[in-house]
């Protein structure tokens, strides 16, 4: 994957001199609200264009500063700005036009925000800029896109030498490291909510999104294990902002955690029929079924739904990370999964087949027992119902914890993780 990035210092006399394109007039906003603190408020987006040329057009409440970049395999358009309020309509960015096909926005770090375009093609940043509120009207971002070849793309990026440098998802260890206390001897439990910030994961149709389902069920969850004082508990995300799935894997090592926990619910495509219930995966090279491919496949995809720059990485990267998992840490995930399946049958409604195993990259920490949780299914109105539940998120919470005990208490006492209760 590629990069090519277009950064931009804002100055009126620039401003000045940028038109509408396409037909897109100013006078087509309402009004910008007055901020209620000092980040801008994205309150609507349009787009305008054709297959050569289009323009993307997003009002604010106050003028900010942007960057803009493209990504390649699948082709991207990504705009970082600083935080801003997103309220946008519901269905913003569902549908494109021109050489976009849709667009999706959140926070990617603390203090940043992000908003992803995809498109048809190899596409070149013509212009981007931000025109100030005047006369009543919203400040306005304002990112041109044309086509290009693949060939004329890939060589602006030679030319630039930017390959592999997408902007403002600094790694976590260089701006927060972990605060450690090397005289506790507690062992770490990281849970890690699913998705976050640009990525909403799954959607029921009550527009219950998956991102905030599962950093509740992780807050609660955390509270819970905290409360008996016998682990110290560290969440991947504490508020509702992206974080990359390697940066996952690295935050449990750098903690030197003893289990990994990660938390989604799943869902179905309508027609693809019915499932409910709650499922425990393990890594595994090869999936246990048709359904768990597909699952990995998806949650393995959140980088670049939230526009992150791979092409450093190795194409097989996934092999070979699974080929680093030491075989105890193997066996250590699946004695946590079989102790997971029989606290939580006593207490919530399983999937038909609850222990599954797929290439889940972020499972992968060679030294850390790792599993991933989904919930339920937020498509089953059964599920969705309990997920939203109180009462139902601490009897499974509860259920966790024991197992949780069940775990440490085998691993401590030193016996065979080859054990546990199916």
């Amino acid at each position: 994957m590629s990069a090519t990035c277009l950064a931009v210092v804002l100055c009126g006399a620039l401003l000045a001199g940028s038109g509408p394109a396409h037909g897109e007039g100013r006078g087509a906003s309402r009004t910008a609200p007055l901020a209620a603190d000092s980040r801008p408020i994205a309150i609507d987006a349009r787009i305008a264009g054709d297959d050569s040329e289009t323009r993307f057009v997003m009002d604010l409440s106050r003028k900010t500063e942007v960057y803009a970049f493209t990504l390649a395999d699948p082709y991207r358009a990504v705009i970082d700005l600083p935080h801003v309020n997103f309220r946008l309509p519901s269905k913003a960015g569902e549908r494109g036009h021109g050489l976009i096909t849709s667009f999706r926005y959140g926070l990617v770090m603390q203090g940043g925000s992000r908003i992803v375009l995809d498109t048809t093609k190899p596409v070149r940043i013509e212009k981007v800029f931000v025109l100030d509120a005047v006369d009543g009207l919203p400040a306005r971002l304002v990112l041109d896109l044309a086509a290009v070849d693949r060939e004329t793309f890939m060589r602006m990026i030679a030319l630039e030498g930017r390959a592999g440098k997408s902007r403002g998802l600094a790694r976590r260890s260089e701006i927060e490291p972990p605060n450690r206390n090397e005289n506790d001897p507690r062992p770490v439990i990281v849970l890690d909510p699913g998705h976050g910030g640009i990525d909403t994961g799954t959607r029921a149709g009550s527009n219950v999104d998956e991102k905030t389902v599962v950093l509740e069920f992780a807050r609660m969850l955390r509270d819970k294990i905290e409360r008996a004082g016998k682990y110290r508990v560290v969440l991947t995300r504490t508020e509702d902002v992206f974080v990359p799935l390697a940066e996952r894997v690295r935050i449990a090592r750098a903690h030197r955690a003893q289990l990994f926990i990660s938390i989604h619910c799943d869902a179905l495509v309508r027609g693809e029929g019915e499932a409910q219930g709650a499922t425990v995966y393990t890594l595994s090279e090869t999936a246990s079924d048709a359904e768990a491919a597909r699952l990995a496949e998806a949650e393995n995809k959140a980088d670049v739904i939230a526009g992150i720059d791979l092409s450093a990485e190795p194409g097989d990267v996934t092999d070979i990370l699974i080929d680093l998992a030491q075989r105890e840490t193997k066996l250590f995930s699946i004695h946590f999964a079989r102790a997971l399946v029989g606290e939580l049958k006593l207490s919530a409604r399983l999937h038909k087949q609850p222990m599954k195993s797929a290439g889940f990259r972020v499972l992968m920490a060679p030294d850390v027992p790792s599993v991933l949780i989904e919930l339920g299914y937020v498509s089953s109105q059964h599920d969705l119902k309990q997920l939203t539940s109180g009462a139902w998120r601490s009897r499974a919470g509860d259920s966790i914890v024991h197992a949780i005990d069940a775990f440490f208490t085998t691993r401590l006492a030193g016996a065979s993780p080859a054990g546990g209760r199916n």
